[in-house]
């Protein structure tokens, strides 16, 4: 068979630092040691090709050339993979893969493992009785061919082993047998019957396909640096199999989505720049002082199809905002955005809970929880099964729909953020009604202020009745971030009980305040207190709620987690959802957001095409609009914001009112949404949708708290690509075409 013609690039993954070879090469970042052993022959090849044209031989010149071309032709032409359908006991067939691991057991046995991608574990031996056997010729080339390169490997399947048929195999005369062990994971060359979880093959070639250099030291436990991600990738089971199973979890919710009949539609990513509430990236153009905006969410784009026509839209859509970062945030993101017509916030929702509900079904029956020391990840479950690695108490892991529904008052009431976990097992009480004047003034100089409290009890108390809590209590304080240590309201105060201190610990609330924690005046969670029990105390003030969160409902979050990390509260590998709504429909003004760029002093908590929730809330427009709540709804688990929608402003009058009269925006302003309002103006139908964070969604079904775990090339917290090194300088030339200027020093 003639092997087609394709572009070099795509030739055996033939990468950057390999095509280097051909032009000028540059030692690799992460490394420090000599140059790569193929790349050193290719450098010296073509050295020696120039000396050659100097000095006039050309003769050398071709056979330097003839030698890079049948190497070249070695790595290059390699026998076709074989089906899943080849894979039968006595059969010759052919994998691809890595050379992940060799054992060299005598002179004449040695056992490799092969990785490849969401398949069987492929073991190969190679044994040979006579040194001009058949089989000797395999076995020196397998002992030659270098950990972690790429190879083509052709063999005999010896056995198949299945969920099906006992894994065991009897030994060998020597006393070794084929070796089990769990599988890398890695893409399957098919879908193999009967949970084929390992293949064994009898090795009749092994061709190197390229050479891992010596340079790079592969360890047990190797950190690789960021500059290295390809190679962090490749040596990290956990990474690489969140990267595995990230397209399984798109492929059933866009499998859901299409099932409900709704249309994947692609909106552009060169947009132009509007005042949702974020800061955009800006992408200059040829022409003088036009320039497109990278989307922040294909948020008007889909309202427009609303007004279309378009029933129901979906798509995994590519989003940029230009803020600071955090773990859970990058500049560039993508989200499963949705929006339904002649539809409510209530319909939205239980949509969601639908495709939600079908990818909980899917991961349930499909994946287990693997535990490797601190690492918890998911794998495919068949792959695991066999080989005991499968974690029985994690099935039924999901909270199934309906989800519960809680309030943005209610959910800051009781646990003082608006993303509550619910695995969290304790609750904010209001106790400044019970607490002496003395203890207040001592925590706050607030005249009038709420004070808060909440119980936390630890799991584990060490032998000998001695409690971990007071020293772990006084880290936790020296470690709080500094918004919570330096709080103008007060820090945080933490007493722990302790039966053979006088009121048992809480002398510092005196006989009254300590009483009526007892008596359960201050509430009922409070009255059974415990040796070991730690109350923290934090005081804020008296005012309605705004924002994300307080000062004690992030303390309980940080608390929750560090007892967790330290082993004083066991670790809940379950998924708790719930829908948090009512959101204030404005926020004030803060430093950080750009908002709408109105005059008003304070901008839309969601966006600004957020319907008010009820009449009432349209009244308060024009009286107390900070009081307006819109109809806006976030999805939660573990504390952990997935996404968020809201029914919208589907009247255009009612719009340009909002965006006008109550946010105060200029008629520039405005006029930036004259698409979108000449849209609405068409006869749009009432609609409702939601954004689901995709990146979010993937970290936290996989047990990763940092998005970078699900994104193969993810920025740092400087908003860098760490691995090609972007942002890169704009150049002279660039600015020219581009028709931009720095600006002047001062």
């Amino acid at each position: 068979m003639v092997r087609p013609r394709v572009p070099l690039r795509r030739l055996c993954g033939l990468g950057q630092r390999e095509l280097r070879c051909f032009g000028t090469y540059s030692r690799p970042q992460l490394v420090h040691a000599r140059p790569l052993q193929s790349v050193s022959r290719l450098t010296h090849t073509a050295t020696a090709q120039s000396r050659a044209t100097k000095d006039g031989g050309f003769e050398q010149q071709k056979t330097v050339g003839q030698n890079l071309r049948e190497e070249w032709a070695r790595y290059n032409e390699f026998p076709r993979a074989s089906g899943a359908e080849d894979f039968k006991e006595g059969q010759t067939v052919t994998v691809h893969g890595f050379l992940a691991r060799k054992r060299v057991k005598h002179a004449k046995l040695v056992f490799a493992d092969i990785q490849i991608d969401n398949g069987p574990a492929i073991q190969i031996t190679s044994s040979f009785e006579e040194l001009d056997g058949p089989g000797h010729a395999a076995n020196q080339a397998l002992r030659g061919v270098p950990l972690y390169s790429p190879v083509s490997v052709t063999g005999t399947v010896a056995r198949l082993h299945s969920n099906t048929q006992p894994a065991e195999t009897p030994p060998k005369a020597d006393g070794v047998g084929r070796e089990t062990h769990p599988p890398d994971g890695s893409s399957k060359p098919g879908s193999f019957p009967g949970q084929v979880f390992r293949i064994d093959l009898d090795l009749e070639n092994i061709q190197p396909l390229n050479v891992f250099p010596k340079d790079i030291i592969v360890s047990k436990g190797v950190q690789f640096p960021p500059s290295a991600r390809h190679l962090q990738i490749r040596f990290s089971d956990p990474l690489r199999t969140r990267l595995l199973v990230r397209p399984q979890i798109a492929f059933q919710l866009r499998k859901s989505l299409n099932d409900l009949a709704f249309t994947e539609v692609e909106t552009p990513v060169l947009f132009k720049s509007t005042p949702e509430g974020a800061r955009e990236f800006l992408v200059p153009t040829r022409r003088p002082g036009l320039a497109y905006a990278l989307p922040q969410s294909p948020q008007q784009y889909k309202q427009m199809l609303m007004a279309s026509g378009i029933r129901g839209y979906y798509q995994f859509a590519r989003c940029f905002r230009d803020e600071d970062l955090r773990a859970d945030r990058q500049p560039e993101f993508t989200q499963l955005d949705l929006e339904m017509s002649f539809a409510t916030g209530k319909d939205v929702m239980q949509t969601v809970e639908s495709i939600v509900s079908d990818l909980a079904s899917s991961l349930n029956s499909d994946f287990s929880v693997v535990k490797k020391g601190e690492d918890v990840y998911l794998a495919p479950k068949k792959t695991l099964e066999a080989t005991g690695q499968e974690d029985p108490t994690t099935h039924s892991r999901y909270m199934m729909p309906p989800f519960p529904r809680m309030s943005y008052e209610e959910a800051m009431t009781r646990f003082g953020i608006d993303k509550p976990d619910l695995r969290i097992p304790f609750e904010l009480h209001r106790v400044d009604h019970v607490l002496p004047r003395s203890f207040i003034s001592m925590i706050t100089h607030l005249d009038n202020p709420v004070v808060e409290t909440f119980r936390f009890r630890p799991s584990q108390v060490e032998e000998g009745g001695q409690l971990p809590t007071p020293g772990f209590i006084d880290e936790l304080m020296k470690t709080l971030p500094p918004a919570l240590a330096r709080n103008p309201d007060g820090a945080p105060v933490a007493l722990v009980v302790d039966s053979s201190k006088p009121l048992r610990g809480l002398s510092p609330l005196g006989f009254e305040g300590a009483g009526a924690l007892e008596s359960g005046e201050a509430g009922p969670n409070l009255s059974d207190l415990e040796d070991g029990d730690v109350l923290i105390f934090q005081a804020r003030e008296n005012k309605a709620f705004q924002g994300g969160s307080t000062a004690v409902g992030t303390l309980r979050t940080l608390l929750y987690q560090a007892a967790v990390a330290n082993g004083l509260l066991p670790r809940d590998l379950s998924f708790q959802f719930l829908w948090v709504t009512n959101f204030p429909m404005f926020t004030p003004d803060n430093e950080t957001d750009p908002g709408q760029g109105g005059q008003a002093g304070f901008s839309a908590t969601h966006h600004p095409f957020t319907a008010p929730l009820t009449d009432e809330d349209v009244e308060l427009l024009a009286t107390d609009p900070l009081k307006a709540r819109g109809d806006h709804y976030d999805l939660v688990v573990n504390g952990v914001e997935l996404g968020g929608g809201s029914r919208r402003i589907h009247v255009a009058k009612m719009q340009e009112y909002v965006m006008r009269e109550i946010l105060k925006m200029t008629d520039a302003g405005v006029a930036q949404f004259s698409h979108l309002l000449e849209a609405l103006r068409a006869g749009c139908p009432p609609h409702a949708g939601f954004a689901l964070g995709f990146d979010r969604l993937v970290a936290v079904l996989t047990y990763t708290d940092s998005v970078r775990d699900v994104i193969a090339f993810p920025k740092s917290m400087k908003g860098e690509d760490l691995t090609v090194k972007s942002p890169g300088r704009i150049t002279k030339e660039q600015l020219d075409t581009y028709h931009l200027a720095f600006p002047s020093k001062k």
